[in-house]
């Protein structure tokens, strides 16, 4: 008898264990979610403004139309990828954070430009929205930190399989991104 209640016990013991790593998965893979909506509102925000960006770039740099197009280009391609694909957004938005720092070289290259009321107006809001990104970036980075972490560590890594554990990548720069923009009008 006391080996069946023993028993029975260490099966309770079991089960609260799995239980508490069970919805310790579930809310760090909720919490990272939420953290990327935080990036997706501001993205959304970006998406909106890109395109009066580059329309009031064309009057200025009329003979900078692949520059333009691949802004825009990256931009379409950014939005295409299904938002709750975090891993290929992050990577598209990559590609769109690097052209978009082109348009912003156009605006060193073209002092009217650089003077326009619009363009100004339009490179604030843009600021703004980067400056919320990073923000947030770094707020979804720390989320995917702790689920990551927990899913690759003790007890964690043990039940990852059994709990569709998901694994996200960072929102990092690109290596690329980080270089000088250069406009040449070769």
């Amino acid at each position: 008898m006391s080996v069946i209640l023993l028993l029975i016990g260490v099966l309770v013991v079991i089960a609260f264990l799995l239980v508490i790593v069970f919805n310790r998965f579930v809310k760090n893979r909720n919490i990272v979610k939420d953290a990327w909506s935080n990036i997706d509102v501001a993205l959304k925000r970006r998406y909106d403004l890109i395109p009066n960006l580059v329309e009031t770039v064309k009057g200025y740099a009329a003979h900078e139309k692949t520059t333009l197009e691949s802004v825009i280009n990256a931009r379409n391609a950014a939005m295409a990828v299904p938002s709750d694909d975090i891993n290929a957004k992050i990577k598209a938005e990559n590609q769109l954070q690097q052209t978009l720092r082109s348009i912003f070289a156009l605006g060193e290259a073209y002092p009217d430009l650089k003077a326009n009321a619009g363009f100004l107006d339009l490179q604030q809001k843009l600021n703004e929205i980067e400056e919320n990104l990073e923000r947030s970036r770094r707020y979804y980075n720390g989320t995917v930190r702790e689920n990551n972490t927990y899913g690759e560590s003790f007890p964690g890594v043990l039940f990852a399989g059994m709990f569709s554990y998901q694994h996200f990548d960072y929102f990092e720069t690109e290596e690329a991104s980080r270089e000088n923009v250069k406009v040449s009008f070769n």
